[in-house]
């Protein structure tokens, strides 16, 4: 990092902060920074060490980011440090497949030159969105970042929210957010239920280098055992999210980098000549998990925390920082107006802007991934008529190019490019 300020520690043993976020990650450091911006004095509580978060080398994790989450980055003040590694989606070519076989001839294009607004999106590696939002996070004089502390138990008092770290520390607060993922303690420690449930399949993602140029186009094959996504890095490199049953992930996964692309190989096909590894592997297992509410008593959920999805459609960190976007929008105004930010009235806003939309995604995910993660002859074609049908409409495809850049609905500020 260039020279950043060290991560302040706050003094005594109960300090006093207008708004907490629980968790550092993407989701956390980006909203830190959009409510820093309105004045506000923001606490981020991260579990991790920053130092952990500094590594340069590439390990294969990569973000597809839609048009409208690159402008909320460019609005925090972090997108001019990114572009050079923020790779354009430029298409998105989607079919039907099996192993070995190739794509199906019905198929949906969808090309960035049908909108006005640029790109549909970037692809963009976990080492430089996460490296960016640190620094900048670092720089801010109103963001005290607490790294290796994790919060015990949460109180709500009249008009703040106290929050108790493992070491003793005591965080009193306005509003707290959670940003601290699928398995929110945040949630959980105010009474938050959850529907969730696992699909039994498993993702497996990394990235590959190959002989010829992608020209910026992403490709989403689905197989009948999961969806293979085959997503634009810079330079001849590409990302890849490649969903599997979950028995069957494991036994790829464990094995050597040469076998693994061996059973890659035939699923990728040769369009882009020959293959190779870049990075390390992961995996995760894949599940729909979707809180009952979205705020509680002086608090707040975000991201994973109130909503994970399956990855079908590269959606998850975009509807995350839909909801920052949202919630900055809403504090913004209710302060601006001299009213509560952390109140029941102001919560509510922010709760009736995204929970619809946000259930409304998880539903579309789970329904996606249930009607193409099969090898029923009958839906093979009623998907394939159905992708043919849509590529075949001009006003039809263009709404799905619009949703796939993140410009229909009721957009917050940052989103449109505006100033908070």
């Amino acid at each position: 990092m260039d020279n950043p300020r060290p991560a302040t520690i706050l003094g005594g043993m109960d300090d006093n902060t207008d708004i907490a976020i629980v968790g550092g990650g993407l989701n956390g450091s980006a909203l830190a920074l959009a409510l820093a911006q309105t004045g506000h004095q923001v606490t981020l509580i991260d579990a991790q060490s920053a130092v952990t978060l500094q590594d340069p080398t590439f390990d294969g994790r990569s973000y597809a980011l839609a048009l409208t989450s690159a402008r909320l980055l460019d609005g925090i003040g972090i997108w001019s440090d990114l572009t050079d590694h923020a790779q354009p989606m430029l298409e998105i070519k989607v079919t039907d497949g099996r192993a070995g076989e190739g794509p199906s001839p019905m198929f949906m294009h969808f090309d960035y030159a049908e909108i006005e607004e640029g790109p549909m999106g970037y692809m963009v590696e976990d080492r430089h969105l996460r490296r960016v939002l640190l620094e900048a996070v670092h720089r801010h004089d109103k963001i005290t970042l607490l790294d290796d502390e994790t919060v015990v138990t949460q109180d709500v008092g009249a008009g703040h929210i106290t929050l108790t770290l493992a070491t003793g520390k005591k965080i009193t607060a306005k509003l707290a957010v959670g940003a601290d993922g699928r398995n929110t303690g945040t949630g959980e420690r105010a009474g938050i239920k959850r529907v969730a449930w696992p699909y039994g399949q498993t993702a497996l993602v990394c990235a590959i280098e190959h002989e010829r140029p992608h020209n910026g186009v992403a490709h989403q094959f689905f197989m009948p055992s999961g969806p293979l996504a085959i997503l634009p890095l810079t330079q001849n490199r590409s990302s890849i999210v490649w969903s599997e049953t979950t028995a069957h992930a494991k036994a790829i996964q464990d094995l050597d980098d040469n076998s693994y692309i061996d059973v890659l190989r035939p699923r990728f096909g040769s369009f882009l000549g020959d293959v190779k590894l870049a990075g390390a592997r992961f995996t995760y297992p894949l599940g729909l998990s979707l809180a009952h509410n979205m705020i509680a008593s002086r608090l707040a959920l975000v991201g994973d925390a109130a909503h994970g999805v399956h990855p079908i459609a590269g959606q998850g960190l975009n509807a995350g920082l839909r909801d920052i976007a949202a919630l900055a929008d809403v504090i913004a105004d209710a302060a601006r107006r001299g009213e509560d930010i952390g109140s029941d009235a102001v919560l509510a806003r922010y709760q009736e802007w995204r929970r619809f939309d946000n259930t409304t995604l998880a539903l579309a995910t789970d329904s996606f991934n249930r009607l193409f993660s099969n090898d029923n002859p009958l839906a093979r074609v009623a998907r394939d008529l159905g992708m043919a049908a849509i590529n075949a409409l001009p006003g039809l495809r263009r709404g799905f190019i619009r949703e796939a850049a993140g410009l229909t609905g009721a957009l917050p500020r940052l989103m449109q490019g505006k100033p908070l």
